[in-house]
């Protein structure tokens, strides 16, 4: 943590008080671990503290789901099983747990990372990224002088840690909506390491139980997402990729070259289309590397441990 050149934190979250130097604050898991000179050659000199807020972490009504930036990935964690979600039948709940779990993050940075933090770090390998997009989440962007704009989350990150995000805005909420939220899901994640971080996530949807909705995260510098009015076969949906995703597009750091991401995310895509078009309930999920979803039970006492991508 190397943040020596900050003169003052300031609780608001009022876009109008954002001068040159000064960095939004929320959780801190990233902005603390990157340091004073996180953001370019000048130093950060103010934080503005959001969490005096008070913002509703979760709000859940008949149009879907709004999450506060402020929310944490533990109460986000939290939101399937809770008391709002209750009586819903929203198939794509069955998404925030593994994509929480793609954090591979102890409990203390659950608790302090939180939905806006992840949006606006824009890595590649984002989870809370790959689920709004994935649910067509809308970001609500609010600036100085009381501007406000929406933006759909899969156009808000614009490449690896970039956003659409001008000097001063803000990330406010994102909304997902209750018809994305009402479709069949199909999730999957690769990583070169059993819990490693993202190589490759990928989250299918079926709208209205005909229309594909496929979104690409972790193997490309930004979300892509691709949309077929019926459910492709295997070749429509390869050609789509290739139209889709240019080869400069695939990621390439330590946790996975371009050329496997490209593989992988083709494999993953077929996966997510054979699972959706069998009927519903009998499209069994595929393995998923990372050693945490689906949940396993404890090997028998005195066996080995499961083998590295079982």
């Amino acid at each position: 943590m190397d943040m020596n050149t900050i003169e003052a934190v300031v609780p608001t979250t009022d876009p109008a008080q954002w001068r040159d130097g000064d960095a939004w604050l929320a959780g801190g898991t990233v902005l603390f671990s990157y340091g004073s000179y996180a953001f370019g050659p000048r130093p950060v000199r103010r934080l503005l503290d959001l969490g005096a807020g008070g913002w509703t972490p979760v709000t859940v009504t008949d149009d879907g789901i709004d999450l506060a930036a402020t929310c944490t990935i533990a109460e986000l964690y939290r939101l399937p099983e809770s008391p709002d979600a209750a009586g819903l039948s929203w198939p794509a709940l069955d998404l925030v747990r593994p994509c929480c779990d793609s954090f591979v993050a102890s409990f203390k940075v659950w608790n302090m990372s939180t939905v806006g933090g992840n949006l606006c770090t824009s890595l590649p390998a984002g989870p809370v990224i790959s689920l709004c997009a994935g649910l067509d989440g809308v970001a609500t962007v609010v600036g100085p002088g009381g501007t406000s704009r929406s933006v759909p989350v899969a156009d808000f990150v614009t490449g690896d840690a970039k956003n659409c995000l001008a000097p001063g805005e803000l990330l406010r909420s994102v909304h997902l909506p209750a018809s994305a939220l009402s479709s069949r899901v199909a999730f999957r994640r690769l990583s070169l390491s059993n819990l490693g971080r993202s190589g490759v996530l990928l989250i299918g949807r079926l709208d209205g139980g005909t229309a594909l909705v496929l979104t690409v995260t972790a193997a490309t510098k930004r979300p892509v997402q691709l949309r077929f009015d019926s459910l492709p076969d295997a070749d429509h949906l390869a050609a789509s990729l290739d139209d889709a995703i240019p080869d400069g597009l695939y990621h390439d750091d330590v946790h996975g070259l371009p050329a496997w991401r490209r593989d992988m995310t083709y494999r993953l895509a077929e996966e997510i289309r054979a699972e959706l078009a069998a009927p519903g309930g009998t499209g069994a999920p595929g393995p998923v590397s990372g050693d945490f979803w689906p949940p396993r039970s404890a090997p028998a006492s005195g066996s080995t441990a499961l083998p590295k991508g079982a």
